[in-house]
């Protein structure tokens, strides 16, 4: 399966966590990102989303289906993400909307086998991908993207 991890853009300091909504730099950085993701997911794609507002309005950008999961917003942990996500046998690519540190605990568990301070740039991406060589499971990354790279 593929998993991509994709960070809420940039959003606005002032407000109830929950309700954060994204800054202009945040709705650019989305968008950048969004046209990243259409030259290259597969239609199939489920895509996950925090039901924090800067994560709706980050998948918003995509213009495309998902489903609001309460397990991935702020305050959860690396291993509800890949739960939810199905890591490994679900078949296809799920994308994740969602915050950090979870989804660098996340991505830190797959490609290192524990948490770490591992962190993903507002807006940024890694494209997750598993596979057996002989008898050992093998996690690859595919892709890191920020918006600035796009």
């Amino acid at each position: 399966m593929d998993l991509i991890l994709w960070r809420h853009a940039d959003a606005q300091d002032d407000e109830a966590d929950m309700s954060r909504a994204l800054t202009a730099k945040g709705r650019k950085q989305a968008q950048q990102i969004a046209a990243w993701l259409h030259a290259r997911l597969p239609e199939t794609t489920r895509i996950l989303v925090s039901p924090a507002v800067r994560a709706l309005q980050t998948a918003d950008a995509l213009e495309l289906a998902y489903e609001v999961v309460a397990n991935i917003a702020p305050g959860a942990v690396g291993v509800q993400v890949l739960s939810e996500a199905g890591w490994p046998d679900a078949h296809g690519t799920v994308l994740i909307v969602g915050h950090q540190p979870t989804l660098g605990d996340a991505a830190s568990l797959l490609l290192f086998g524990e948490t770490s301070t591992l962190s993903i740039k507002k807006g940024g991406l890694l494209w997750l991908t598993n596979r057996v060589r002989g008898s050992q499971p093998q996690t690859i990354l595919k892709a890191a993207m920020s918006p600035e790279l796009t």
